[in-house]
């Protein structure tokens, strides 16, 4: 567990499960959550701060900033996933909306006046994209000086083994995969620390309907309540256990000891006719097989996700819904 507050920033494409990490970022007092930065994917980007101004004032923190961002991939048309989050791409609860207004600024000048003023600060952010990375890449080649005021970057994407908005893809990736490319050759470039909690571990932290209904049951439509109907939502059009998904890269950010990476080499297919959107991590123990690979090891390496404690990060969520923060 974090000792002192650490400095996050999110970025999002809320989303039922982005609302999760939403709900965690706000409330757990080992964050200090900075602002939050909003991206066309699981919904269109105006659907998207809709919903995360929602969150955020349903989570009593109407205080942090929320910027609408690029509604767009760098090069394709967009493709979302209503067809899991809901037509309004939170759940279709019917709240709202909320009485915030979003930034003025464009999501992008927002990450830099703010990773500035951390670097300013000498209290550097944690960044957390949770959604297709359109607007980090934009901000690390328009602004790399962004890149003092950041301590290291936590994104939910990719996965070394599966895929999901592909058999070979991951949807954050997949939505945008020119914009990771870019992210991590940036990041690589600009000394800035990558983690990828992809969908190896995505699944594993999941919220047991028993669980849910605990949650609900506090009512108000605060925030317990919120995270619980979310569960439900999920539950019932996916069947099984629901999962908090990319709220798991947030509590990777509170407790990194539950865990378990490794530092790998990490390329973007960007070409493939089945498999473009893919994150190729590159497991290969033996030096003479990546030596004789005609593509050489892959320039960027980052820390790869690849077994994660679900019960410890589900109860770490569920006991900050419920105002039981404590150790996990």
């Amino acid at each position: 567990m974090t000792t002192h507050p650490t400095p996050v920033v999110l970025d999002v494409d809320t989303g039922v499960d982005d609302a999760c990490a939403l709900l965690l970022a706000a409330l757990h007092p080992a964050l200090d959550l900075r602002a939050v930065s909003c991206v066309g994917g699981n919904a269109p980007v105006d659907d998207v701060v809709r919903n995360t101004l929602l969150v955020l004032q349903t989570a009593g923190r109407a205080d942090v900033p929320v910027a609408r961002g690029a509604e767009r991939p760098l090069l394709e048309a967009p493709h979302d996933a209503r067809h899991v989050h809901g037509d309004d791409g939170m759940a279709d609860l019917g709240w709202g909306p909320a009485a915030a207004t979003v930034d003025p600024r464009h999501a992008v000048e927002m990450l830099r006046d703010i990773c500035r003023e951390a670097a300013e600060a000498d209290r550097p952010v944690t960044l957390v994209p949770l959604a297709p990375l359109t607007n980090i890449a934009l901000l690390l080649r328009t602004y790399p000086a962004a890149a003092q005021g950041i301590s290291e970057i936590i994104f939910m994407g990719g996965a070394a083994h599966v895929g999901n908005a592909t058999a070979s893809a991951e949807f954050n990736v997949f939505h945008d995969p020119e914009a990771a490319a870019i992210t991590l050759d940036a990041a690589a470039d600009l000394g800035i620390p990558v983690t990828m909690y992809g969908l190896d571990v995505f699944y594993e932290p999941v919220i047991t309907p028993e669980a849910a209904a605990e949650l609900v049951a506090v009512g108000g439509r605060g925030p317990a309540e919120l995270g619980g109907r979310l569960m439900d939502f999920q539950r019932e059009r996916l069947g099984g256990d629901a999962t908090i998904g990319d709220a798991g890269a947030v509590c990777a950010v509170i407790d990194r000891a539950a865990l378990r990476t490794e530092t790998l080499p990490l390329r973007v297919e960007l070409a493939g006719s089945w498999s473009r959107g893919r994150t190729i991590v590159d497991r290969r123990g033996w030096s003479g097989a990546i030596e004789r690979d005609p593509h050489g090891e892959a320039p960027v390496r980052v820390e790869v996700a690849l077994d994660v404690d679900g019960e410890r990060y589900a109860r770490l969520w569920r006991d900050t819904l419920l105002g039981r923060t404590g150790e996990p």
